[in-house]
């Protein structure tokens, strides 16, 4: 499982090798029908003491275009120092395998993507040694999914949509129609997206707004029993219980060890948002379990 929101964002290629070749139509990008797709070691540190590691490579083989690497980079902000980085990935990827290197980059904001999709030119004005030409999906061309229905079909690229559109205003509706997708899925499959889409929004806001959209959506069907409805519904009382004990710390108010433990042990959601919505305002402790 993935650990930060810059993981998040190339490891879901690692997850599902071919969703590039299932996103990249969406932004009117065409490559080759892969036949096969092979994840390849990242680290492209020569002899010399100087660290250079893509995020995600791939080897993709297609039937009647040979065979060709792509370079998976998350981008989250403009970085000069990564031209140079990216010149050098491709040059040694096609010394090293002799395959013809593409560049990938996934963006979370047009701002950068529009940076990232520039061409690198390098050498004298008057000659291109070398050009690099990027491709990009981000908010700009890769399209929004808000239909349930349409985030069912295909869940891996309806978690990378949401994610690339982290920071777009239409989120709640993204992020409601994956919720819908992903319940109405169910099993291991439902609850791995689940977990990653959490971790990938990485914003505190934006991951709140998920766990209460999970938490509405599973309370649907009570008492189910489904492994994603068990595992959502345990993360989210854990989650939600730091929340209140971190609330209420940082509001100077003081917890005792046994209402600490009242908190923390306690898996009922909605008990846990009365005890929230409490210590907003709460003066003291024993205000969250009055007439409880």
């Amino acid at each position: 499982m993935v650990s930060s929101p810059h993981e998040a964002m190339h490891q879901i290629f690692r997850e599902d090798p071919r969703l590039f070749a299932r996103a990249l139509p969406k932004a009117g990008i065409a490559l080759p029908e892969p036949t096969e797709v092979q994840l390849l070691d990242t680290d492209l540190t020569e002899i010399r003491p100087l660290e250079r590691r893509v995020d995600t490579l791939l080897r993709v083989d297609t039937a009647d275009s040979g065979s060709y690497l792509l370079a998976i980079e998350m981008q989250g902000r403009r970085d000069p120092d990564k031209l140079n980085s990216w010149t050098y990935y491709l040059a040694h990827l096609y010394a090293k395998y002799e395959l013809p290197p593409v560049l990938l980059v996934v963006c979370q904001d047009k701002s950068t993507a529009s940076w990232a999709a520039e061409p690198i030119r390098i050498g004298p004005s008057t000659h291109t040694s070398i050009a690099v030409f990027p491709l990009v999906l981000g908010p700009d061309n890769l399209p929004a999914i808000i239909d349930p229905d349409e985030a069912a079909q295909d869940l891996g690229l309806s978690v990378f949509s949401a994610l690339t559109h982290a920071k777009d205003p239409a989120l709640p509706a993204i992020l409601d129609a994956l919720a819908t997708a992903l319940v109405d899925t169910g099993g291991e499959i439902a609850k791995d997206w689940a977990e990653f889409i959490e971790i990938g929004l990485g914003d505190p806001r934006t991951r709140a707004l998920w766990r209460n959209l999970m938490a509405t959506y599973t309370s649907r069907f009570p008492g189910s029993g489904t492994i994603i409805e068990e595992s959502i519904n345990r993360g989210l009382a854990q989650s939600r219980a730091e929340d209140i004990v971190r609330l209420l710390t940082l509001r100077g108010i003081d917890i005792p060890e046994a209402a600490r433990e009242r908190i923390t042990g306690c898996a009922d959601l909605e008990t846990l948002g009365t005890w929230f919505d409490r210590a907003v305002t709460a003066t003291g402790v024993e205000e969250l379990f009055a007439d409880m």
